[in-house]
């Protein structure tokens, strides 16, 4: 089964409580749907697969190496499609797990997982505190920042894009526009 949005939210927050992690969730839904828009792509899939692609962190976190191990048992629990638990793992790649991005949906997952954070936090250090004024400029300067949020990996991303075959600019930029539409309920 495919979860509708609204049993996503449900099942996510059955495993996770703190509100930055459904936030999170949130941007990444975002992202992925302005993604499949983009590619011409299910938007309720991609959606999905965001709201649940971390499901086990809050039950992992404390030992980062286990992430995404043990998500396949909770989403099949559910009764989730074993599409979306392949791309959940996936997203883990070369980090936590060896499940290998295979396509579009996947590759833009793993991309954009670590990305989302670090448009926030650009967002959040602007007198604004908005993503409305926000340019890939202004991110690409934060990026070479190492001590700006010191916590998302810009290996990962980088890889990301390689894997995507686009350009590091392009994919910046379109997951700024994917998060202003929601940067009330992801904090901003």
């Amino acid at each position: 089964m495919i979860p509708t949005r609204e049993e996503a939210l449900t099942l996510l927050r059955k495993h996770n409580n703190d509100e930055s992690h459904i936030r999170h969730a949130l941007a990444v839904e975002a992202a992925m749907r302005h993604f499949a828009r983009k590619m011409g792509s299910d938007e309720d899939l991609w959606g999905v697969v965001g709201i649940l692609h971390d499901i086990d962190w809050e039950k992992t976190m404390s030992d980062p190496p286990r992430h995404c191990s043990l998500a396949p048992e909770l989403l099949r629990e559910a009764g989730v499609d074993e599409e979306v638990i392949h791309a959940v793992q996936s997203h883990g790649w070369s980090l936590c797990t060896d499940v290998e991005p295979g396509n579009d949906m996947e590759k833009t997952l793993f991309t954009i997982d670590e990305l989302t954070g670090l448009i926030i936090t650009a967002g959040l250090v602007r007198p604004s505190k908005s993503l409305s004024d926000l340019e890939v400029k202004s991110v690409k300067k934060k990026w070479k920042d190492k001590a700006f949020a010191k916590g998302v990996n810009r290996e990962v991303i980088q890889k990301g894009a390689e894997i995507m075959g686009t350009p590091l600019d392009e994919v910046i930029e379109n997951t700024i526009l994917a998060l202003r539409p929601v940067e009330k309920e992801i904090g901003l």
